[in-house]
């Protein structure tokens, strides 16, 4: 079934609804949705729309009224649900980034696990575009990316511990994106 939040536009406007109080989260938000945009060649024409929605709610969960778990992936998800968007919308969000290391270091692996995880282009691009992207919207290269993170976290914190663990998946993601973005022999 169609919905708004599934285009561009309508994830963009929630997004914007939510995050602007949150300054560089939403900075972050706004380039990966950009970047997202920029790889979307990655994934088939018509799955484009999706991965930039996906981009732009992929942290709509960090929302303080969105706030349940404390878990922005399950957060963002749930939202979505209550919302009626479209099941892959809300797994996307439910599984950017590695969410599965996460959850599991949070005690919240049954709660993510409602969502099923689709290992497909369109995550391996939302990844890539999340991965890239600095926390005020810089662009990174991949490895800049995951050692600013492990560098804003302290050490042994569920956040560094699960980036540590999810560092080759998310690279496999980022490196599967760049070849599909490759031109293709005729």
């Amino acid at each position: 079934m169609p919905s708004v939040l599934d285009t561009p536009q309508g994830a963009a406007e929630l997004a914007e609804s939510l995050l602007p109080p949150l300054g560089n989260r939403w900075l972050h938000t706004q380039a990966v949705a950009a970047r997202a945009q920029e790889i979307a060649v990655a994934v088939s024409e018509a799955d484009r729309n999706l991965l930039v929605a996906a981009a732009w709610l992929h942290d709509i969960g960090y929302a303080p009224e969105l706030r349940d778990t404390g878990f922005h992936p399950i957060d963002g998800a749930r939202h979505l649900e209550t919302l009626g968007a479209p099941v892959r919308l809300v797994r996307l969000v439910a599984h950017h980034s590695g969410a599965v290391y996460e959850a599991e270091q949070r005690g919240l692996s049954a709660e993510l696990a409602v969502y099923e995880r689709e290992d497909s282009p369109v995550l391996d691009a939302l990844i890539s575009a999340d991965m890239t992207t600095g926390p005020a919207g810089q662009s990174f290269d991949f490895d800049t990316r995951i050692d600013e993170i492990l560098v804003r976290y302290e050490p042994g914190s569920e956040v560094h511990n699960a980036i540590s663990k999810a560092r080759p998946y998310l690279k496999d993601a980022v490196e599967r994106t760049r070849a599909r973005m490759a031109p293709q022999p005729m």
